[in-house]
């Protein structure tokens, strides 16, 4: 008996349609036959992600959409931002897997190569890399941190600008640091994984990609997010304004 498809929410944090698309096509392509990628984004919050600010306006519209998820009976969420924002507050409302692309893109690369670099998007945002280097264990696997410093949506504006500028810090990093792996420090760098691979000669991982794919093991092997200790359901306490009910 074959197992029955599963349907995987694909939560970009930030409000741009654009950017949303984007990653929805780089969950699909991975995606297992007959498995639906239900990408969407909140309608109100920050249009990019660049720092701490906007994650924690981002937080909001995660868990929103991650309830929305979970009452649907979604098998998978996965947060398509780098920051991994709001990830185990969502583990919390979630009883399906809950993965961050982030710590998607660094467990894989540990399995493929024994040091890896990060390319993502301002320099700002390389501390927030180095603070989930530290949350997830991996700073010892990690061999530079690289930005291309353009804005995040760059990566949408069509010129090609920012892509290219992936590419040359990719290849910095496989030449300077020596790594085995690059990981694409942004949801909105998902489509280039497969090309920058072939030229580059080692792998190049894009964390939409690897999130889908471990939402779809994790479901192969009947794991869901436990209830127990911290990441059992929010505690039942009325909440005011536009939170109420989010924690029901």
């Amino acid at each position: 008996m074959s197992p029955r498809p599963l349907i995987i929410q694909v939560i970009n944090p930030n409000t741009s349609d654009a950017m949303t698309a984007t990653i929805a096509a780089a969950a699909r392509v991975v995606a297992a036959p007959g498995n639906e990628i239900l990408a969407v984004c909140p309608q109100e919050g920050a249009p990019s992600i660049e720092g701490h600010f906007d994650e924690a306006i981002a937080t909001l519209g995660v868990l929103e959409q991650v309830k929305l998820g979970r009452d649907a009976g979604v098998d998978g969420h996965i947060i398509a931002c780098f920051g991994d924002p709001g990830l185990l507050a969502a583990r919390e409302l979630a009883t399906a897997p809950v993965i961050g692309i982030a710590e998607a893109a660094m467990h894989l690369a540990t399995l493929v190569a024994t040091r890896f670099s990060i390319v993502t998007t301002l320099p700002r945002t390389l501390t927030i890399a180095r603070h989930l280097l530290h949350q997830y264990g991996f700073e010892r696997h990690c061999a530079g941190l690289h930005a291309i410093d353009l804005p995040v949506l760059a990566l949408e504006d069509g010129s090609g600008t920012a892509q290219q500028k992936v590419r040359e810090q990719c290849i910095a990093a496989r030449d300077r640091d020596g790594s085995g792996a690059v990981v694409l420090g942004c949801g909105g760098m998902a489509d280039l994984a497969r090309s920058l691979t072939d030229e580059l000669g080692i792998p190049v991982i894009d964390g939409v990609s690897a999130a889908v794919k471990m939402v779809e093991a994790l479901a192969a092997l009947g794991l869901r997010t436990s209830k127990q200790g911290d990441l059992a359901y929010p505690l039942a306490k009325p909440l005011s304004g536009r939170f109420h009910g989010l924690n029901q």
